[in-house]
């Protein structure tokens, strides 16, 4: 079978592409920048260029794909994706049967369109990744060896995004995964100082965590990229978490048969990347 990768150079969408290319999977890997992607990706795979907010980009790439893991927004700054619900009907239309959807906690219009489609359905809704830890913390570990950071003891039942992909594969591939929505997290909730403290633990250094006021926060990812919206949200959710962000769920091993992985396995696969 084809299947149809969208966002397949983030952070979930890479793993899920390789994963499904070991298998022997037939994969179309749909991308903004194919040139990125084919740095990124195996040679074997075929790329197609287009962009999900313009839904007649996708058009060609849907023909003889018979599933597809499609991702409805991106968190990175300046990312500005929030997908067209008529890449669904598009999806119809070519003959997909079978679409996995990276969706939030809360669904929005291409959740609602794939429910109401012929199309076979999954949502995989994960906690945070474990993997913004790159993003939030890497470069001042990297130059200065020290994590400054807003509301210390917030916690998060993050999820592996190694996570995320296996039951992404698993729901495109596997049977018994229809209609299904699946609420991903960790094995543990954590807090930032426990991720800090695991990834000094990986690299063999210490870490030392500075805890940074409400505006120093806000100031710091200002100069990261995210807009007024996002900071408010990142305020709200180290102030007072959803039950959903920290509630740790037996999903990953109830589909996988094998338990979540922990943010210090995280870390120590990962450590090579923050020295």
């Amino acid at each position: 079978m084809t299947i149809l990768v969208t966002g397949a150079t983030g952070t979930v969408g890479i793993r899920v592409t390789e994963l499904l290319a070991k298998r022997g999977a037939r994969v179309r890997a749909f991308t903004r920048n194919a040139e990125r992607a084919r740095r990124l990706l195996p040679e074997s795979l075929q790329i197609a260029e287009g962009d999900l907010m313009k839904p007649e980009t996708i058009r060609d790439a849907l023909q003889g794909a018979e599933a597809m893991f499609l991702i409805v927004s991106s968190d990175e700054p300046d990312a500005d994706l929030q997908t067209d619900p008529q890449v669904v009907k598009l999806a119809e239309e070519a003959g997909v049967k079978r679409v996995v959807v990276l969706a939030g906690y809360e669904e929005g219009p291409v959740e609602e369109s794939l429910r109401a489609s012929g199309i076979q359905w999954t949502l995989v809704k994960p906690a945070e990744f474990m993997a913004n830890a790159l993003s939030d913390w890497r470069d001042t570990i990297r130059a200065e060896g020290v994590v400054r950071e807003f509301h210390g003891r917030a916690l998060s039942a993050k999820v592996h995004e190694g996570d995320i992909a296996e039951v992404v594969v698993e729901s495109l591939t596997g049977e018994g995964h229809h209609g299904r929505s699946y609420a991903l997290t960790g094995p543990e909730a954590i807090t930032r100082h426990d991720a800090v403290r695991a990834i000094a633990e990986a690299i063999g250094k210490e870490i030392p965590f500075v805890e940074l006021s409400e505006e120093e926060a806000r100031e710091q990812w200002r100069k990261q990229g995210y807009d007024e919206e996002s900071v408010e949200f990142f305020v709200r959710i180290a102030q007072d978490p959803p039950q959903a962000g920290i509630a740790v769920l037996p999903t990953v091993e109830q589909v996988l048969g094998r338990p979540a992985r922990t943010f210090a396995e995280w870390a120590e696969e990962h450590k090579h990347r923050f020295l």
